[in-house]
């Protein structure tokens, strides 16, 4: 049975509030989701996941340190995890701080690991993006990926 892991860093709060709204949507469109700090996660632990969405605040335009240190220890498990999914969303303090960067960051790491990464013609694009505290369209966001997330990995897993 397929599932999906929802991994977050968050200082403010509000990366984890997007976390946990994507994560309640994949659940809700049948793909069993954990959602958990990245401080919980342990890079061998990616392995048992299909779906694997990571989200970051916007720190100089980069993910946060400990995310990057996750993908630092796959290095270790190179190509395990060819052929899931990934997806990726981002929180900052500005419009223009650096969302899309970091949120592309983040994807360019999966896209080495050999993720699957599904754009999105609608909204934001590369993933979810919330300028400060998540509002009802970062809401409408998150549920959307997670649903498209959901939708897919069902689709390609199961």
């Amino acid at each position: 049975m397929a599932k999906g892991i929802v991994i977050y860093y968050t200082r403010s709060g509000n990366t984890q509030k997007m976390a946990e709204m994507i994560a309640k949507a994949m659940n809700d469109s049948g793909l069993t989701t954990a959602c958990k700090s990245v401080a919980d996660v342990k890079a061998e632990q990616l392995l048992d996941y299909d779906a694997i969405v990571i989200g970051s605040p916007t720190y100089y335009g980069h993910m946060a340190a400990p995310l990057k240190q996750l993908f630092d220890d796959l290095v270790s498990r190179h190509g395990q995890l060819d052929g899931r999914i990934g997806a990726a969303f981002s929180s900052a303090a500005n419009i223009g701080g650096g969302n899309e960067t970091t949120i592309m960051g983040i994807i360019e790491a999966m896209l080495i690991c050999g993720l699957v990464v599904q754009g999105d013609p609608q909204g934001d694009h590369y993933g979810p993006v919330s300028i400060g505290k998540p509002d009802e369209r970062v809401e409408k966001q998150c549920a959307r990926r997670g649903k498209r997330i959901a939708e897919l990995t069902l689709k390609l897993k199961s």
